[in-house]
């Protein structure tokens, strides 16, 4: 016996769905403003984030580099985002609705940073790719890049998914 699959959501839906998550990182993640975190793409499989270099954010002041807290951050909320686009991308027959109410109990269980470089340069690119999702865990592997295209730390993470 064949069971017909469940219908994808439909391209405004999409729509609805990548604009609403784009509001929950840029807007509502109030810590995602502080570190001046800009979404770039939140397609499965191509999720990045932008952030500039600020006064703000340095971590030595004689050297002028990366705080290696915001470092951490970064890799984090990025890859939590990566994870919420695989759910989304899981649940492709559920609304942007229904897919937004999944992540209420979202949250970071484990996280794991290297720093292979220090954290110089104008602007900086986080990315992230889900490596399993499960129907309780997401795990990503994340990558932080300079200006330069220069590889600054990399991360794992998991994410409880509900």
């Amino acid at each position: 016996m064949t069971s017909a699959a469940a219908p994808r959501r439909s391209a405004e839906d999409q729509q609805r769905l990548d604009a609403a998550l784009l509001e929950l990182f840029q807007h509502h993640i109030s810590f995602n403003q502080v570190l001046g975190l800009q979404i770039l793409s939140v397609r499965h499989g191509n999720v990045h984030a932008r952030f500039d270099m600020r006064p703000e954010l340095v971590g030595h002041p004689a050297y002028g580099r990366l705080h290696g807290g915001v470092i951490s951050a970064v890799l984090d909320a990025v890859g939590g985002l990566g994870g919420m686009v695989a759910i989304g991308e899981h649940h492709a027959h559920e609304s942007a609705d229904q897919v937004m109410h999944r992540f209420a109990r979202y949250g970071t269980i484990d996280l794991r940073v290297d720093f292979l470089r220090q954290g110089l340069g104008q602007h900086f690119i986080a990315s992230a790719e889900v490596t399993r999702l499960g129907g309780r865990i997401a795990s990503t592997q994340m990558r932080l890049h300079n200006d330069q295209g220069v590889l600054i730390a990399t991360g794992a993470a998991a994410y409880s998914v509900s």
